[in-house]
């Protein structure tokens, strides 16, 4: 397997290259050893600043690890892996966009079900962004590629509380007997217009 410590070499040998035929094959040879096609969720807790001015970073600490608990095995069932946990963020891959949105509505649920134990106070939300492509992959270390990038966007600055957006990419390639219902969506950010699918769920 390979691992982050040969990733920075290959990446480090590529910054030192000056000559582009050559940069291109160590490029090459990085998305050959590490290269992959997943569908990217990233998922970001809601509440963070609020929660941790009224009630002190213990409090916002324990609903992050609750967070954690209810996720992780929830994305494995759904053949998903957990690649980190980073603050209040998680970053998984899936093999099929299906799976990670069935994971992603799981999940959602199961907050919703857990919220109605608890005080409004440690009560959990979150929001969800997904897209399918081609990334670089250090396995349960971190990913890299514009699916992430886009997942990211999707997943912690348009999404709101509860939501899971989508990519074009991500709804094309969920068959229609998965019953998986979506409307559409456009954003702008600085002048560039988003737009994708938010999954509608009960």
């Amino acid at each position: 397997m390979h691992n982050e410590e040969e990733f920075n070499r290959f990446v480090l040998e590529y910054s030192q290259e000056p000559n582009a035929g050559r940069r291109q094959k160590i490029n090459d040879k990085i998305w050959r050893h590490f290269g992959k096609k997943k569908a990217v969720m990233i998922s970001d807790m809601s509440g963070f600043t609020v929660l941790t001015e009224r009630y002190g970073p213990v409090h916002y600490l324990s609903m992050i690890r609750r967070m954690q608990m209810t996720m992780k095995p929830i994305i494995e069932s759904f053949n998903g892996t957990v690649v980190k946990f980073e603050a209040d963020n998680c970053f998984a891959y899936f093999e099929t966009p299906r799976d990670a949105v069935q994971a992603a509505i799981s999940f959602n649920l199961a907050f919703n079900a857990a919220n109605t134990l608890t005080p409004d106070e440690l009560d959990i939300s979150i929001s969800t962004g997904i897209d399918y492509g081609d990334i670089l992959l250090l396995e349960k270390e971190d990913m890299f590629g514009q699916a992430v990038n886009i997942a990211s966007k999707l997943g912690e600055d348009i999404a709101d509380s509860g939501d899971i957006l989508v990519t074009d990419d991500v709804m094309a390639l969920i068959p229609k007997e998965a019953g998986i219902n979506a409307t559409t969506f456009k954003h702008s950010i600085s002048k560039v217009e988003i737009k994708g699918f938010k999954i509608v769920y009960n």
